[in-house]
């Protein structure tokens, strides 16, 4: 999840370097946002409102055994952000908005599990009746996903990880979002470092073993610009209303290649 709208400046917080035991809580809690997020997307259909998704969404969470690190954040209303076609991320589950087919749904989930925290997002496609320019824009959003993921190795810096994401967004056409940016994630929702999906000036942070962080590209089809709905205060949308896709991975930087704590293991 990401509410980096919120100010805060991660730049003067200290980057946690986490001990084994420390990790096995963090798989642990990896592992429970995982389960909620394939379960949630499992489960959406057309006629649903983005309030059933919602609620549904909480009841995953609490058989978990753990809660909502979204609901009540700096006063997020909602169990998981529900983000549909142009809303780049941070929709609230409503009643009155429903599911069409072929929509865009992103859904990003953050669950709190035994004083760890688990963080991944994905968007699917209602109904499965894509667009061919709607499955270009997700297949683009993954790949960069998957580039990002491939630069973060230890002995590598922030900016690799940056790079490679914008590299595949541009080449593709597209705009990256730069307002919001991936982050750490352990025992908080939010740690250092930031991880942005575009390249920064200067010198940015080492990757170092034992580092927990969120790569999340947020990708639209037109301008990387984007607004914040001046209703709600939390929904953010691009600019020009292109639709937009968001995916998400919690990693841990090791000594080779990073380990994805969100890819769902076998139960």
């Amino acid at each position: 999840m990401d509410l980096q709208c919120i100010p805060r400046n991660m730049a003067k917080e200290r980057i946690a370097i986490y001990s084994e035991s420390e990790i096995t809580g963090i798989r642990a809690a990896a592992q429970a946002a995982a389960r909620v997020l394939a379960r949630t997307c499992a489960a959406v259909r057309p006629g649903m409102s983005t309030k059933d998704i919602d609620d549904l969404a909480g009841s995953f969470i609490k058989e978990t055994g753990g809660k909502s690190a979204s609901l009540g954040y700096h006063g997020y209303p909602g169990q998981i952000c529900i983000s549909v076609n142009d809303e780049v991320v941070h929709g609230i589950g409503s009643p009155q908005r429903i599911i069409t087919d072929g929509d865009l749904v992103s859904l990003d989930v953050c669950v709190k599990y035994r004083g760890y925290v688990g963080d991944n997002a994905r968007t699917i496609i209602a109904g499965g009746n894509a667009t061919e320019a709607a499955s270009r824009l997700l297949a683009v959003t993954r790949d960069a996903l998957q580039a990002g993921i491939a630069a973060a190795c230890s002995g590598n810096c922030v900016n690799d990880i940056s790079t490679a994401v914008e590299q595949v967004a541009t080449a593709a056409g597209y705009g990256v979002v730069r307002d919001l940016v991936g982050h750490g994630c352990g025992k908080n929702m939010h740690e250092a470092p930031e991880v942005p999906n575009y390249r920064q000036p200067g010198r940015t942070p080492a990757l170092r073993p034992g580092m927990v962080i969120c790569i999340e590209p947020m990708i639209n089809a037109g301008t990387g610009r984007v607004l914040v709905d001046n209703r709600d205060h939390w929904t953010v949308r691009s600019a020009d209303h292109s639709l937009s896709a968001h995916f998400e991975h919690q990693i841990l930087i090791t000594d080779t290649q990073a380990e994805i704590l969100t890819c769902l293991k076998n139960a």
